[in-house]
């Protein structure tokens, strides 16, 4: 081939997204209208999160840079050649395949769409100096806005399809939640367990999403030590008796995650711990509460603390108390507007999905060492709230084995 393009459009199959085509249309025209208040002439997006909010395609990098351009008429993924056609049949839109024949073909793929001298919108909490760097170089922006706050504000505010998602997605987090406590026993290594809760996982979004693609559903199982940190890694540690536990359920349907988190303990749990357990539980009901329109996520927070400190607890505190669901993962995206912490003062609205999970670690040595963690998924409604977890938290049944 002497003839080799820089890029190129390659569409074949039958596309399937994980919302009406009207769905995404309201997305961009919401974008749209952003980018004129800013005046933003092309938006260059390459966040995991902000591609698959507003086109559907969630992509997987492997060193190799993708986007999603936003202009008043068009919206174009932007992708590798490695991926052929299947970001087309995942994209709302355009779609433009670049190729690796020439360096920085990425860049004249988005050049072809945007044209040069714009205003240009982009994400200075994910570009990198060095694609800074090529996106001065090859667009030659007249102007350049950062855009993520107030996409990230946009995609707080979810629609009734995407809560509809993230309501089926806390349904499958119940299912391996109950897999993972059958699977307890003293003895069975966590991994073992672990993989009980995933594989119900996987196989229930396959029953509910025939048309779905599977990817990154996994659960995090800790136990004894292995539960002092939020996001410990599963080990090949052996349950024993009087173990604590930690379950973390992270069911993935197209993009959006939701979690399930609970304490549990093996056989027994002596008084020390039930003291902790049912103090961490009261303060879950507390922020469960609390979460209702005008509330601030500070205040929140402030109110908690003040729980805590009552009972001497607040210095075991980890992290803050929840945080916004959606098009997010441990490994992409986060609405970090949207987090229950003292120095986020967001006020909640009809619409935002929140997660009420204080936890507590107990130094090893201390009675009732361990990590404590309670994890519910609550949608903000004009009187309150809906909470769309169903498994139960608490010591009465989750002593289990």
């Amino acid at each position: 081939m002497t003839d080799r393009p820089q890029f190129y459009r390659f569409h074949q199959g039958d596309r399937t997204l994980p919302f009406s085509a009207d769905e995404y249309e309201a997305r961009l025209t919401g974008l749209r209208t952003i980018m004129a208040e800013h005046g933003v002439e092309a938006c260059v997006f390459t966040s995991m999160h902000n591609i698959a909010y507003y086109s559907g395609f969630l992509y997987c990098a492997f060193g190799r840079p993708y986007g999603l351009v936003v202009t008043p008429t068009q919206s174009v993924t932007i992708s590798a050649g490695i991926d052929a056609a299947q970001p087309w049949r995942r994209s709302h839109g355009d779609s433009i395949t670049y190729t690796d024949w020439e360096r920085n073909n990425y860049w004249r793929a988005i050049l072809s769409v945007t044209g040069a001298g714009r205003v240009i919108g982009y994400e200075g909490d994910h570009l990198t100096l060095v694609q800074k760097a090529l996106m001065d170089s090859f667009l030659e922006p007249s102007e350049v806005k950062d855009i993520a706050p107030t996409t990230m504000r946009q995609r707080m505010m979810k629609s009734p399809a995407e809560i509809d998602l993230i309501r089926a997605g806390a349904a499958v987090a119940d299912v391996g939640g109950y897999a993972i406590r059958d699977a307890i026993r003293e003895g069975v290594r966590e991994i073992d367990v672990a993989m009980a809760g995933r594989d119900a996982m996987e196989l229930e979004i396959a029953k509910r999403y025939p048309d779905a693609e599977y990817r990154d559903t996994w659960v995090w199982f800790q136990s004894g030590i292995n539960t002092d940190g939020a996001h410990n890694p599963v080990t090949s540690r052996k349950l024993e008796r009087g173990d604590i536990l930690s379950l973390n359920c992270f069911p993935m349907i197209s993009g959006y995650y939701t979690a399930l988190e609970r304490t549990l303990f093996v056989g027994e749990v002596d008084d020390a711990s039930l003291k902790i357990w049912e103090a961490n539980v009261a303060a879950h009901e507390l922020g469960i509460s609390l979460l209702k329109t005008g509330a601030s996520c500070s205040g929140v927070t402030e109110q908690i603390n003040a729980f805590f400190a009552e009972r001497d607890l607040l210095q075991y505190r980890t992290f803050g108390y929840g945080h916004s669901f959606g098009v997010l993962s441990h490994y992409y995206g986060r609405e970090a507007g949207l987090e229950l912490r003292e120095d986020i003062d967001t006020v909640l609205e009809p619409g935002m999905v929140i997660s009420m999970e204080p936890m507590l670690t107990i130094p090893e040595g201390q009675p009732g060492a361990g990590g404590y963690r309670e994890h519910d998924i609550l949608v903000i409604t004009e009187d309150g709230n809906e909470n769309i977890t169903g498994y139960p938290y608490g010591p009465e049944g989750n002593v289990v084995g």
